[in-house]
């Protein structure tokens, strides 16, 4: 076994371990770099402005396209006639860091891209900016999906250092093709020069299953841990186990009144929303037609109407998730976003912020609850990270929140372990967090079995008694008689009439409410038959 022993001492070489010493300071220094350029990168790819996305994509083209080994060569050659001139370690960190950007900002593109878009809007509606959004919710869970593939390429990028070679660079494939062309033992050579490579192959691969078992939010559940994005640790100790406590409709009301005197008058004649001739298009067909309508504080009102008539759209106009084509809407006598020049509003930047200090809130149909984290952290984090609450006090409220929707012993739960109606009543908390003057229901419970929708709609009665101002998107045609100060009946994107419910549903004076009216009627029948 002479060979063995002689493999063993190619192995242990000292001046092979100091070329992978610099083979792995090649790959860590790019990668470090490569990563920070190819984000930037992938957030440029997915900008809405071409010109920006453009660049992106000439640049991700050129250095996918060419071969590296060129690459190194241009800088190292080329670049010196420019007054540029580098040593060759430089060369080569310059080179792997700006070839390896193109193709991270692929990988993290593609990670961005896979996480539900609905995440970040649901984001931006708490009044979370586009870069908090971007670290705390989308890159964790997209973390999950781009880290094999960087994995992947850190591995490649060692091996590759040896093209660093044609620039002079010292590392260790290099070294060995020096010893081979002293002694020509290929075999035992290349076996020890191999045996270092997969002992440094093998550490990444360590690395790299440790980093996705910190990214796994079961684990981390588990754990305790709050992950490695800028979480940290728990900063107050868990609520000891208690027998869960049904909350009752009491206790949600007032719960939910410690919210509302800080948010807006009891009692006022003054609009608190005004929307006046609002129009929106999507391409050539007009969802909204100048729809004008106020709500004044403390008032709820119920907006029914068939799909497709512009119902929802109103609701992301209000909260400025998407903006106006022409007219206007003040949210507390504010502008949500916008500025106005020459009559006419001009959306800013901040809108996010405006939203957070209007105090709109708003429940999505489809829930959106952050998938990375539990019940509590989600609503614990606008308060957070927006609102700049400390940790404590807002576990406290969040606690409190979860008590008042019925769901204190699912407070460490992943939404995932949720039923569709306990994550709705976890988003109707997360939205109540941020003290909302102003709450937007989507179609809350169109989503839910019809087993779980009064879970959700007993929530939203004790809101509607404590005083909060709402305008709820519904199907539930009963809910809104019984809970509703008025209704507006929506059609082909304007509003065909609207009044006190008994009035509109019980007596509509237009033909249009009264065929939409027994079309609904008859589904309640069906359903209850069943």
């Amino acid at each position: 076994m002479e060979w063995a022993t002689e493999v063993l001492s190619y192995f242990t070489s000292d001046f092979l371990w100091a070329g992978a010493v610099l083979a792995l300071q090649i790959t860590v220094v790019s990668m470090v770099i490569g990563l920070a350029f190819g984000l930037v990168l992938a957030l440029m790819r997915i900008s809405e402005y071409r010109l920006i996305s453009g660049i992106a994509w000439v640049y991700i083209w050129v250095m996918r396209g060419t071969p590296l080994l060129l690459q190194l060569v241009f800088i190292f050659d080329a670049l010196p006639l420019i007054g540029l001139k580098f040593d060759s370690f430089t060369t080569a960190v310059i080179g792997f860091s700006l070839n390896q950007a193109a193709f991270s900002a692929e990988i993290i593109r593609g990670g961005i891209l896979s996480v539900n878009p609905q995440q970040a809007v649901a984001a931006s509606s708490l009044g979370m900016g586009p870069m908090l959004t971007l670290r705390r919710i989308v890159l964790p869970q997209a973390m999950r999906a781009i880290l094999p593939a960087l994995a992947n390429d850190t591995i490649g990028m060692l091996k590759m250092t040896s093209v660093a070679s044609v620039i002079f660079v010292n590392e260790l494939t290099f070294r060995a093709q020096q010893i081979v062309g002293e002694n020509f033992k290929f075999f035992t050579v290349f076996a020890g020069a191999g045996l270092i490579y997969l002992l440094l192959t093998s550490i990444i691969s360590i690395a790299q299953m440790l980093i996705e078992r910190s990214l796994d939010p079961e684990r981390r559940q588990q754990t305790g841990s709050r992950g490695w994005l800028g979480r940290g640790r728990r900063t107050t100790a868990p609520a000891p186990a208690a027998t869960p406590v049904r909350a009752t409709k009491a206790s949600r009301v007032e719960a939910v009144r410690e919210l509302i005197p800080a948010a807006a008058p009891a009692a006022s004649d003054e609009p608190f929303l005004q929307c006046a001739n609002v129009w929106k298009a999507y391409g050539e067909r007009d969802v909204l037609k100048g729809i004008s309508f106020n709500v004044k504080p403390g008032e709820v009102v119920a907006v029914i109407g068939p799909s497709g008539s512009g119902k929802s759209t109103l609701l992301r106009l209000v909260n400025h998730l998407e903006s106006i084509d022409q007219g206007e809407i003040r949210v507390g006598g504010r502008y949500v976003g916008y500025v106005k020049e020459n009559g006419r509003l001009r959306p800013t930047s901040g809108r996010a912020k405006a939203r957070a200090e209007v105090g709109v809130s708003m429940v999505f149909q489809s829930f959106n609850l952050f998938a990375n984290l539990t019940a509590l952290e989600n609503i614990m984090e606008a308060p957070v990270r927006v609102h700049g609450v400390p940790r404590a006090e807002a576990e406290a409220l969040a606690r409190r929140l979860l008590a008042a929707v019925g769901l204190s012993s699912h407070a460490d739960h992943l939404p995932q372990h949720l039923s569709g109606g306990q994550q709705q009543r976890v988003a109707i908390a997360r939205a109540l967090a941020v003290k909302p003057r102003l709450m937007l229901f989507d179609e809350p419970t169109s989503a839910l079995d019809p087993e779980l929708v009064g879970e959700v709609l007993n929530v939203m009665r004790a809101l509607a008694e404590a005083g909060m101002t709402m305008i709820i998107v519904t199907h539930e045609i009963r809910f809104a008689r019984e809970v509703a100060d008025r209704v507006v009946f929506f059609d082909e994107g304007s509003i065909v009439e609207e009044g006190a419910p008994a009035d509109i549903l019980d007596k509509p004076s237009k033909e249009r409410t009264r065929r939409f009216l027994s079309v609904i009627g008859n589904e309640v029948a069906d359903e209850e038959v069943a």
